[in-house]
């Protein structure tokens, strides 16, 4: 939207700069612990103090904004301990998508996740971290989507966004893409043999894998 379109202050507002927040926070624009100052937000995007501070309270309840007294607001830091924390509980509702996933799942459905798992095998092939990055969180929102089960995606969508700043570190890991493709692999082979036991046990063994990674 153009600047002089955008609309500085009331709920448009407060939405437009919630979005480009986020999106920056996502896409490791804004680093965690720093700070995020009003006036200069403002500024930025083209709306009031008001906005940004609503906008703000909304990210904090997202887990992806902290408010310190006295100190006013900065990304949040999720700790190794807490990103552990937050695994644990993916782990029983991606588990849960992806055994919906094996009996809701459309072929063409099943098509896409299988030309997923040979895009991320390309990238792993070519030393493309980032990429696989991508095309592995591609892989799951696709599956929790397959599933039909929008709470579950709900809650994952935000337990997702507070560790982007860990999956990519883990991406960037020697050896890392190499052991999670075939983890990832796994769990499509699973979902297209329509066998949702399978599906759920081999989420869960990825998940746990991506713990022990987090730990080292």
């Amino acid at each position: 939207m153009p600047k002089e379109a955008r609309p500085s202050t009331g709920e448009q507002a407060k939405q437009h700069a919630f979005a480009q927040l986020r999106q920056a926070i996502l896409h490791g624009e804004m680093a965690p612990a720093q700070r995020l100052v009003e006036n200069e937000l403002a500024e930025q995007f083209g709306v009031t103090r008001a906005s940004i501070r609503a906008a703000l309270i909304d990210l904090e309840s997202q887990g992806l904004v902290e408010r310190i007294r006295n100190r006013g607001s900065r990304v949040r830091v999720v700790s190794v301990d807490e990103a552990v924390a937050i695994t644990e509980c993916r782990m029983v509702l991606e588990g849960l998508c992806a055994a919906k996933a094996a009996v809701a799942a459309s072929d063409d459905q099943l098509d896409q996740l299988t030309d997923l798992g040979t895009a991320m095998s390309k990238s792993v092939a070519d030393g493309e971290p980032v990429t696989y990055s991508e095309l592995n969180h591609e892989l799951h929102v696709r599956i929790r989507e397959f599933s039909g089960q929008r709470t579950a995606q709900e809650l994952l969508e935000r337990l997702n966004a507070q560790l982007v700043r860990h999956r990519f570190q883990l991406a960037l890991r020697p050896g890392r893409p190499q052991q999670s493709l075939n983890e990832h692999l796994d769990m499509i082979e699973a979902i297209r043999a329509r066998d949702p036991q399978a599906a759920e046990a081999a989420v869960r063994a990825h998940l746990t894998s991506v713990i022990e990674a987090l730990r080292d």
